[in-house]
């Protein structure tokens, strides 16, 4: 009798602790289910391969986000990581190739230049008296200004002795991986063991008191940003070891993963509470949603709606959590059966919630059948006009031939398409297409792929340092020598231009204003008097061109990289375009060529986006049956004006 009472409460109390650790873990309980989840909609997902995928792709939000929980438990908030990460490694790169010094030294750099940005931050929160949203905005601004003007908008050979962090350890272990680890490590160890980690929850709890209590509550905020700093300055050494190039524009967007990873982890932004394991499976929660989500298919724009209702989520389930406890975790005794109860019926609920949403947006975007040949497609941006032409021809072919296709957006981050490339190898599609966000760091992925023997197709853009099968594109060289020689016949040659360019350091801006530079040359009459990026976007080309009209009224034409600022331009000028101002544009997109029709954009360069995703896929599924293909096609382009505007639309 006394054995199998005490079997039957060893047996509740395992239980008993089970539903403890779920109920005080709300980040945990999501994670399991997400994994669940996947594990169930997925065939994939559950293999030794893609979980270490998984690792890889959360180790460098992980590292920022353990950084960013110093600041959060100490009540305050770091905007600037992303960008200070870019800096670092930008100065790593730049001092190590171009400026020659050891490797060594330039790591010493790179890392006091993070530890740099930290100390400025906590500077002015400190002793500047600015609130932390306003001193850490700014020096976002700063670190990705000074990163584009050190790289001078283009990507910077990373040296090979650093770029084995973004290596693998006998071929399998990831080295971002066990560099996540430790700075978790370090992370817990700082906030549970040290001086400064218990000054940071008494600062976040109540930041007079801790002053009244001696603490010397400037000083402190002073090494919570640094560290903060240091953080993301091994962060974008590990990222930009994994892109084997220094990006300018790498990690946009990360500082607000790395803040969702330590909120959903269960830290409060109001202060006084967070820890080490928690950021991490905030980060790794971040990490299974885009990897699953990749896996099953779901179009990148139902991947934006998903991961917010999901992140959502998983921040109630922990306020739920937190509210059943009566405020604290060992508030409620284990055994309770009203808060507990009501805690363990909520955790259910949220965890159907969360399934749901993941098995419904798979049923409306079904995978693979099983039947058909699988290819993969990462573009660099659907935020454009050219690329979702690129798509819709693309996936019009493939519908054709009979295959799936999945087509991933990389939102013109190198290291976002570079895990979408590990996702397509992991989950063995027959070939991949890629248009690079960057030749150089696209490479190591593309590596990858060729290893797994998967034929990779590039379009658009070219992959350095690894093997494609064919490469599909039009010659933006060329065509930037077209647009030069069209805007100059029309002006007579002589005239002030002006010339909107797009995204900092991505290989179309470079090209396109590469061969434009070359073009006009050739006619010394013509002046370029201003030259400014608008980022390939319409809004910014209208703003920019608005703000180059209030110092050079006179300029006669205007040479926009896409046609997208040039519409903006044509914006800008009002009744000018098109009468006394010559705008010719590039891509020969709809808009584009509607607006030539009308006569206000004198001319673009039709790339033929439709037929180059077209030929993309035939050459994939070529290649995918083991056929060979032509190592270069390319997609002509043609300067369209009013006189043949009606052969292209």
């Amino acid at each position: 009798m006394a054995t199998d009472t005490l079997k039957s409460n060893t047996g509740a109390s395992g239980a008993s602790a089970l539903r403890r650790i779920l109920l005080d873990n709300g980040a945990l309980s999501a994670l399991v289910v997400l994994v669940v989840a996947m594990s169930l909609l997925s065939g994939d997902f559950l293999t030794t391969q893609n979980l270490l995928n998984v690792g890889v792709q959360a180790s460098v939000t992980a590292i920022l986000a353990f950084g960013v929980t110093f600041v959060i438990v100490s009540a305050g908030i770091d905007l600037s990581v992303g960008s200070v990460a870019a800096l670092s490694a930008t100065v790593l790169a730049w001092m190590a190739t171009s400026e020659g010094v050891p490797v060594w030294i330039a790591v010493i750099l790179a890392v006091a230049t993070g530890i740099a940005c930290g100390l400025v931050n906590g500077a002015l929160v400190s002793y500047g008296k600015l609130p932390p949203f306003i001193a850490t905005l700014a020096m976002l601004s700063i670190g990705r200004g000074l990163s584009l003007v050190i790289s001078q908008g283009s990507p910077i050979a990373f040296p090979d002795s650093v770029s084995v962090l973004g290596d693998t350890l006998g071929g399998w272990l990831p080295v971002p991986v066990l560099v996540m680890v430790a700075m978790g490590l370090v992370t817990a160890l700082v906030l549970g063991r040290t001086y400064i980690g218990r000054s940071m929850y008494a600062i976040g709890g109540n930041e007079e008191a801790a002053r009244l209590s001696g603490l010397r509550v400037k000083r402190q905020k002073l090494v919570i940003y640094a560290l903060s700093g240091l953080f993301a300055a091994v962060a974008g050494i590990v990222l930009a070891s994994r892109l084997v190039s220094a990006q300018p524009q790498a990690a946009q967007g990360y500082e607000l993963d790395a803040i969702a990873a330590v909120v959903i982890g269960g830290a409060s932004l109001a202060g006084g509470v967070g820890k080490a394991s928690g950021t991490l499976i905030g980060a790794l929660i971040l990490a299974v949603l885009r990897n699953g989500l990749n896996l099953l298919s779901v179009s990148a724009f139902w991947q934006q709606v998903v991961i917010g209702v999901v992140i959502a989520l998983a921040v109630l389930l922990d306020t739920v959590r937190r509210r059943a406890g009566g405020g604290s975790p060992t508030s409620a005794a284990p055994g309770a059966s009203g808060s507990g109860g009501k805690g363990a019926a909520k955790l259910v609920i949220a965890a159907v919630c969360v399934a749901a949403v993941v098995a419904a947006v798979s049923f409306l975007n079904p995978g693979s059948s099983g039947t058909t040949t699988k290819v993969g497609m990462s573009l660099s941006t659907l935020n454009n006009p050219f690329f979702v032409q690129m798509k819709a021809g693309a996936q019009a072919e493939a519908k054709h031939a009979g295959i799936d296709l999945t087509v991933t957006d990389a939102q013109n981050d190198a290291s976002q398409q570079a895990n979408q490339l590990q996702n397509f190898t992991g989950e063995g599609v027959k070939s991949i297409i890629v248009n690079p966000v960057d030749s150089d760091a696209v490479g190591p992925a593309v590596r990858a792929a060729n290893k797994a023997d998967i034929p990779v197709i590039a379009a658009d853009r070219g992959v350095n340092k690894a093997d494609t099968a064919t490469l599909v594109a039009s010659d933006n060289v060329a065509g930037g020598r077209l647009a030069a020689k069209a805007l100059a016949e029309k002006l007579g040659g002589k005239g002030d231009i002006v010339v909107l360019q797009g995204t900092a350091g991505t290989s179309a801006s470079r090209e396109r204003g590469q061969g434009f530079t070359e073009g006009i040359k050739a006619y010394p009459g013509i002046k370029v008097v201003a030259s400014q990026p608008a980022d390939f976007d319409r809004t910014k080309g209208l703003d920019v061109m608005t703000n180059l009209l209030q110092s050079h009224p006179g300029v006669t034409g205007v040479f926009a990289e896409n046609d997208e600022m040039a519409l903006g331009a044509v914006k800008a000028l009002g009744s000018k375009a098109g009468t006394s101002v010559d705008v010719v544009g590039f891509d020969g997109t709809p808009d584009g060529l509607k607006a030539v029709g009308t006569g206000t954009l004198y001319a673009s360069v039709a790339q033929q986006p439709k037929e180059l995703g077209k030929i993309a896929v035939q050459n994939a599924v070529e290649a995918a049956r083991g056929k060979k293909v032509d190592s270069m096609v390319k997609v002509p382009v043609k300067v369209v004006t009013e006189k043949n505007v009606a052969d292209f639309s």
